[in-house]
């Protein structure tokens, strides 16, 4: 690369003083030119398999393709958009163009946060970045503090959920601009909320994908994953790969001040090098925000603690884990329903009173669904690193009809299960539409043509049928995911915010609750539980001078406690007083009286949640 460029990123397209340079990395190739207007650029060879120069022809706002060996063009692997998709042109993006107006955001630090995830293309009816900063507001007012948006990189099609993304730089082209996607950041945070991006670097989509015409060193020869080759991390030609994967987690936190990423399906990011990528990723993230404090999230099947373990106890210094079990424990608890990865849940009393003391449920125990031992030791890994849940995309679409937890279950189970959600010490996280209690299912769905089609249903329905209730059904009515009503169906209909109060006044009051509260709010206090009954468990929240706080779940029938024999229960010097409860008319509850009598002895309503206070701290 010659002297005297100053580039932000060492690969894509920059608009620089000189004028537009580009770099590519094409190890693979002897010659590379740029193709602007039907005329070639031949790009100066370096070492290392990379190319690049200054292309007078092109300016902020040009289409430009790499030629190769001076027969077929292709997209730039790193291009920073693609208006027409990903078999088209690469655009040149100045963003410097862009006028933020957050020189005073801070970020947002990994505790004491609520998470809402929503999915750009069914947030609102437009489907596009615009339509989505109006609705901002909305999620703060219910208290959420950090929107976690499903990825954007570009993928071939009219909607999809964006895990089989291409062009890992270029923002998804239908939902608009790129500085549409800035004007939603910089929205989010003049109204204070964080703003974290879904990203995939566990694999490429299976359409539109043309890094192998540039380097054959992305795959791994040793690694396989669910959705075909993994990416290279630990061969030959990797530091190439770990280039553009680092390149893009600047991309996102410098160009879009994304306040973080979550990072898809990590237990599928293979890499035997001696500093794992991951622990790369959490420290270019860092750097890449300057001032500002960032979180990177990471989804883990087996829940590994050494994820979010700082480096000098051989961990890779990451924020968060997701936390499966609690969701699928409480899905067994909610419906009954067990098969499939729900196998291992009983829904009990004591599974949610370790999982709310512990984190995951399986650390290193065996795990009959996989037929192995799953997980290790989360002991020492503070409770807010968990992410909790009840409802996000993968969860909701794993089933026949994408039906939402409050449709599948009773309404004071729901309410009890939501207050357990949002005032664990976890971080909880919302899917979009939760907090209102929407209707639309979220369904999978990816616009593809021809055999892919036909091979992207067959793969969904034999997915399904792990689950014992459909193994031996006719799928037929199971939505296709290529047909475009399936995408529409999974649309929100915001009108439902206004009409069903009950669920808006649910969340919001919890989330207050947790958020206002001196004893929940305090990330470093004492828990302990127990179980109390069939259905019933106790948790015990220790606050200073003996301000504690009682959660009192009851999933089953009415439980009368005529002796009580747990010291949990014990109130401290001046009584219990009732917080809050989830049988409140408010909230669409049927009312209830006190839970403990003035003699001692109590009677827990059925499908409840109560909230007690120390008198004296309450």
């Amino acid at each position: 690369m010659k002297e005297g460029i100053q580039r932000r990123l060492p690969i894509g397209a920059e608009v620089t003083a000189q004028g537009v340079h580009v770099r590519v990395w094409a190890p693979k190739r002897r010659r590379v030119e740029v193709e602007v207007n039907s005329g070639y650029s031949e790009l100066e060879q370096e070492d290392a398999g990379y190319f690049s120069g200054l292309v007078s022809e092109l300016a902020s706002g040009g289409r430009y393709r790499f030629r190769l060996d001076g027969d077929k063009s292709f997209p730039d692997p790193a291009s920073r958009y693609q208006p027409d998709g990903p078999h088209g042109a690469s655009q040149v993006i100045d963003p410097s163009q862009f006028r933020w107006s957050d020189a005073a955001w801070n970020g947002i630090e990994p505790a004491r946060q609520v998470i809402s995830e929503l999915h750009i293309g069914t947030f609102t009816p437009q489907g596009t970045y615009a339509a989505a900063a109006e609705r901002l507001g909305a999620l703060r007012d219910v208290g959420v503090t950090v929107v976690e948006i499903m990825p954007l990189a570009d993928f071939t099609g009219g909607f999809g959920w964006g895990y089989d993304g291409v062009d890992w730089f270029a923002p998804y082209h239908p939902y608009g601009s790129c500085d549409d996607l800035r004007a939603l950041v910089n929205r989010a945070h003049e109204i204070g909320l964080g703003v974290i991006l879904d990203v995939v670097y566990n694999h490429f989509g299976p359409e539109g994908n043309y890094v192998r015409e540039f380097s054959d060193g992305y795959f791994s020869s040793r690694h396989h994953t669910d959705w075909g080759d993994a990416i290279n991390y630990d061969g030959e030609g990797s530091a190439g790969v770990r280039e553009l994967v680092l390149s893009n987690v600047r991309h996102w936190i410098e160009e879009y001040h994304f306040d973080g990423l979550r990072l898809d399906a990590t237990h599928a990011i293979y890499d035997d090098s001696p500093r794992h990528i991951l622990q790369d990723i959490g420290t270019t993230a860092r750097t890449a925000a300057g001032k500002r404090s960032v979180i990177v999230a990471a989804e883990s099947e087996p829940q590994d603690a050494r994820l979010v373990r700082p480096p000098a106890r051989q961990g890779y210094g990451l924020d968060y884990i997701w936390c499966d079990d609690f969701h699928h424990l409480a899905l067994v608890a909610a419906t009954g329903t067990r098969g499939a990865y729900y196998t291992d849940y009983a829904g009990s009393p004591q599974e949610f009173v370790s999982a709310v003391k512990r984190g995951p449920l399986y650390q290193g125990q065996f795990y009959s669904w996989q037929k192995q031992r799953r997980g290790a030791p989360a002991w020492d890994v503070p409770r807010w690193r968990m992410v909790f849940c009840l409802e996000n995309h993968d969860q909701l679409a794993n089933s026949r009809d994408g039906r939402r937890l409050h449709q599948l279950t009773s309404p004071g189970r729901y309410r009890a299960l939501t207050a357990l959600l949002l005032l664990a010490p976890q971080t909880p996280l919302l899917f979009q539409g939760e907090e209102f209690g929407a209707s639309a299912p979220f369904l999978y769905f990816a616009d593809h043509d021809g055999e892919l089609r036909g091979l992207v249903r067959k793969g969904r329905l034999e997915s399904l049928r792990q689950f014992v209730s459909m193994a031996s059904d006719d799928l037929s009515d199971v939505a296709d995911p290529a047909d475009r009503g399936t995408f529409e169906r999974s649309r929100l209909d915001w009108a439902e915010r206004e009409r069903n109060t009950t669920h808006l006044a649910l969340h919001r009051d919890l989330i207050a609750l947790r958020r206002d509260d001196p004893v929940l709010s305090a990330t470093n206090r004492e828990i302990d539980g127990a179980v109390i009954g069939p259905r019933g468990f106790i948790l015990r929240f220790f606050g200073e001078d003996g301000s504690d706080r009682l959660l009192v779940v009851n999933l089953g029938h009415d439980l009368p406690l005529e002796i009580a024999p747990e010291p949990l229960l014990a109130p401290p010097g001046g009584g219990w007083t009732r917080r809050w409860h989830s049988e409140d008319p408010r909230y669409g509850g049927r009312g209830a009286g006190p839970i403990e009598s003035e003699v001692g002895t109590w009677r827990i309503p059925a499908e409840s949640a109560t909230l007690l206070a120390a008198a004296t701290g309450a």
